[in-house]
């Protein structure tokens, strides 16, 4: 039976943006993200990471560093209870400085590539599913599926609703922090679940 999902943004998120994060010491969890994500986990929901990292595709670090990144998150979360079931990034960049990481590819959102790589490799429901980010680039990623999506303040989301965002770009809410942001969903699901016959 295919479940649904929540897609996570990383860095501003759930993370702390560092702006190109190359260090796993340096992995901070921002406020309400553990508590966000355990409420959507207790709820059935699959957590899955999505994250852009063209500081492999600039020269900045390689895969290795994303790999050592990444485990030291999954390491601070498992300590607070909460499993992710999936980490998908892309390290490529078309203005890149390294040859073989500078391309335009379907996996750097707001391309669909990683939602569909995680809908095939967990057999993901996406009708259900929602994308959860602090840039405009995570809201398209999730519109391009038809997920819900929502906009967190944290990391550069309150600079994007200063900017605004045209109709077709606009997220399903807006919402302070990753916390916020699973109260949100629920709420939603309750509604759903109370409209069925």
């Amino acid at each position: 039976m295919q479940k649904s999902a929540v897609f996570l943004d990383r860095d501003g998120t759930i993370i702390r943006d560092a702006e190109y994060l190359a260090d796993p010491a340096g992995v901070a969890l921002l406020p309400g993200a553990v508590e966000g994500l355990k409420q959507l986990q207790a709820a059935g929901y699959l957590l899955v990471v999505t994250t852009n990292q063209s500081g492999v595709a600039r020269g900045y670090f390689n895969e290795q560093t994303v790999h050592a990144v990444n485990a030291r998150l999954q390491a601070m979360l498992a300590e607070n209870g909460v499993t992710l079931d999936g980490i998908y990034y892309c390290p490529h960049h078309s203005q890149g400085t390294v040859p073989e990481y500078t391309l335009a590819c379907r996996c750097r959102k707001p391309q669909p590539g990683m939602l569909e790589d995680a809908q095939k490799d967990l057999q993901i429901d996406l009708s259900g599913s929602w994308v959860i980010g602090d840039k405009l680039a995570d809201i398209q990623f999730g519109k391009s599926k038809q997920l819900g999506t929502i906009l967190v303040l944290t990391g550069y989301g309150g600079t994007v609703v200063q900017t605004g965002f045209s109709e077709k770009d606009r997220p399903d809410f807006v919402a302070s922090d990753l916390g916020d942001a699973a109260g949100k969903i629920l709420s939603q699901k309750n509604i759903s679940q109370e409209s069925m016959p």
